[in-house]
């Protein structure tokens, strides 16, 4: 199984502020995830 790049907290983090409003593809651009791997 692959090792994620990012901890279980950096995770929620970002998670919390796609919550707060942020939109995920700005998410996305700003962590160099893809969107599948976004919504995965």
């Amino acid at each position: 199984m692959k090792r994620s790049r990012f901890s279980d907290e950096q995770v929620i983090g970002i998670l919390k502020e796609h919550k707060a409003g942020m939109s995920a593809a700005a998410l996305c651009r700003k962590y160099g995830v893809s969107d599948a791997t976004f919504y995965k």
